[in-house]
């Protein structure tokens, strides 16, 4: 949509930080070709290649971006939580206007969304937060998108979350959802990946067994199996089937070192202050931890301990 031109449902918005997931977006909001973006990232290349790649409109800086959109103004920031969002989303309070909206789509904490409101909220600028699940892969699939915020500014951010989300089915209804108030999007996000850090374990754990077992079983062969029809079919069990294929079964040439994005801490510190207990999404965590190298020290402690009491053999360097 160029500056001027009003279609119905047609949304303009600008969209801060394109890394692999911003570019994908900014690329699915304008394959419908009824919405405009315009688009920005500190580094100018990366502007130049999503805009040219994807039809949008590049902005030279966050003021440019700002001076090239339309009132009420709706921007999207999709950049890496903590200190980035939170100097783009105070560098974009002192450009917009009473009426416009700030979109955090990042993996934020729901704690922050709710200083960002205030703060916003004294100014008349909106805030919404979404939590957004979907990788590298949602360009072709769509976003699971999880929006906290207030209810006429979710309404007016409406067209944008459906041209990002999968379409709606009879079972399953929309591709996102208005899960509740300002922090309610990043809080589901936060329990949703702490959810899948318990299934990726429990899968790890599966296949590591089979791993050891005196059956050379084709680990790739046996996770399509499961697919058909299994109880434990899942669309990690279909990703886990893709990298067997192409790292080999027993996936030598990866380092055994596992991060952690940070919301699957946030998760259990919430568990511990709700008093929830969640022994399973802690001890996958815990063996994130472990992939590190951060559980060395307690092994060498429990061998050394072994062979005090017990004459217990120990391996040495």
């Amino acid at each position: 949509m160029k500056r001027g031109i009003h279609q119905e449902d047609a949304v303009q918005i600008g969209f801060v930080g394109l890394g692999r997931m911003g570019h994908n977006m900014v690329q699915r909001i304008m394959q419908g070709g009824a919405h405009g973006v315009v688009a920005f990232d500190k580094d100018a290349a990366t502007t130049a290649a999503t805009a040219e790649a994807t039809g949008a409109a590049a902005a030279a800086s966050l003021a440019d971006l700002v001076g090239q959109l339309e009132a009420p103004r709706t921007v999207w920031v999709m950049v890496p939580a903590g200190a980035p969002t939170v100097a783009a989303i105070a560098e974009l309070a002192d450009l917009l206007e009473p009426g416009d909206v700030i979109v955090d789509g990042g993996n934020s904490r729901y704690t922050d969304d709710q200083v960002h409101a205030a703060a916003l909220g004294e100014q008349g600028i909106d805030f919404i937060d979404v939590g957004t699940s979907g990788g590298i892969w949602g360009l072709a699939n769509g976003y699971c998108l999880m929006v906290g915020g207030a209810d006429a500014a979710v309404a007016g951010l409406a067209p944008v979350l459906d041209a990002l989300a999968p379409p709606p089915d009879e079972v399953h209804g929309a591709g996102w959802m208005h899960v509740g108030a300002t922090g309610a999007g990043h809080y589901a996000k936060m329990v949703h990946n702490g959810i899948e850090y318990g299934l990726m374990q429990a899968y790890a754990e599966g296949f590591a067994l089979l791993d050891a077992s005196p059956y050379p079983v084709d680990h790739a062969a046996l996770s399509h199996l499961w697919m058909r029809g299994s109880v434990v079919r899942s669309w990690l069990l279909e990703l886990a089937a893709g990298a067997f294929e192409q790292e080999g079964g027993a996936l030598d040439a990866l380092e055994p070192w596992v991060e952690d994005s940070g919301e699957g801490r946030w998760t259990v510190e919430e568990a511990i202050e709700r008093r929830v207990p969640m022994p399973v999404t802690s001890a996958a965590l815990f063996e994130r931890f472990s992939s590190r190298g951060q559980g060395a020290f307690a092994a060498r402690f429990n061998a050394a301990l072994r062979n005090q009491f017990g004459g217990h053999a120990v391996v040495r360097k």
